[in-house]
């Protein structure tokens, strides 16, 4: 008899968004994982459409059993005035479908309390996929000062290292949506792997993938095929390319299977106001600095490097065509 392999136990920090709707799907159908809750927060869209969607998606999947709970509707330092990118993926989140509002109901408690609830009661086990601005996972920070030590891994998808953002040339959207949560969050000593957009911009979804899961019987490959087009028409505007970058679908993956990517190791800091930012700056040299700065003693987290491109793109298909 193999062993059996324990499911990894993941929370999805999401802000749906046609790229979360997918990357939950393929979380949902990674044996993998086990999805012990979602939480919301503003991004793609407001903080309460956020959560109207991610109990849409569930019920989608028939995974109302999995809670959502909301999180903040401002930024960590009480900024209103949100980067919402609903020329992205409709002012629905969803590709402008207006599905019915969904049945479920979000938990009494925010998303900051969840996730500290969850590294309490599985010290070590939990894996926060963040797909959003980090504004969540910086008030767990400051709720519990323990919880970067109780949580297993953080898994950012946030920045743009070595390259331009895709905010303005300084910044990537998550980062910029909240500079200040993020700075908090690279440097509370958490083991956290960042996922930028030099790696998510090699991950393409083609019009042939579209196809198939236009042509599939799964329902959730019918689902995304219904939603993409608005994606698709984005990206032929902003980029001049036929076809969507798979952001969150493939730091989802980086949790399924770590060895689609690689990683270096150093300190991340977030510029927090002024032109630049949002800005990432990632320190992996030995240098050793003559003078006492605000990056000495920073924890270390890592960052990909490089990715196997067509091997994700496989993997994110085959999950989403898997027979129902």
């Amino acid at each position: 008899m193999a062993a059996v392999t324990k499911k990894k136990k993941v929370i999805i920090d999401t802000d749906p968004g046609i790229d979360d709707a997918m990357a939950i799907f393929v979380a949902l159908r990674s044996p993998e994982l086990e999805v012990v809750g979602l939480t919301t927060i503003f991004g793609n869209v407001y903080t309460a459409l956020a959560t109207r969607n991610a109990l849409h998606l569930l019920e989608t999947a028939g995974r109302t059993d999995i809670p959502v709970a909301e999180g903040s509707h401002v930024t960590i330092k009480k900024a209103t005035k949100l980067r919402i990118a609903s020329f992205v993926h409709g002012s629905d989140g969803l590709g402008n479908q207006n599905f019915p509002p969904p049945a479920g109901k979000a938990l009494d408690q925010s998303a900051a309390a969840f996730l500290v609830e969850q590294a309490n009661l599985y010290p070590g086990q939990v894996t926060v996929i963040a797909l959003g601005p980090l504004t969540n996972l910086a008030l767990a920070v400051e709720l519990d000062p323990s919880f970067p030590k109780k949580i297993g891994q953080i898994i950012i998808l946030g920045g743009a290292y070595s390259v331009n953002g895709n905010v303005n040339p300084a910044a990537e959207a998550n980062i910029f949506g909240d500079p200040d949560a993020a700075d908090i969050v690279f440097t509370c000593g958490a083991d956290i792997l960042a996922i930028g957009i030099n790696i998510t911009h090699q991950v393409l979804l083609s019009d042939v993938d579209r196809k198939k899961l236009e042509q599939s019987d799964s329902k959730y490959a019918r689902y995304l095929s219904n939603i993409l087009g608005y994606y698709y028409d984005y990206h032929m505007d902003a980029y001049s390319i036929t076809g969507v970058y798979l952001h969150d679908p493939t730091t989802l993956l980086a949790a399924v299977d770590p060895s689609l990517m690689t990683y270096t190791e150093g300190v991340v800091r977030v510029q927090t106001d002024g032109i630049t930012k949002g800005l990432t700056v990632f320190d992996n040299t030995k240098k050793t600095y003559g003078e006492i700065t605000a990056w000495c003693g920073k924890p270390t987290v890592k960052v990909a490097v490089t990715v196997d491109a067509p091997a994700v793109v496989e993997l994110i298909m085959q999950r989403l065509l898997m027979d129902d």
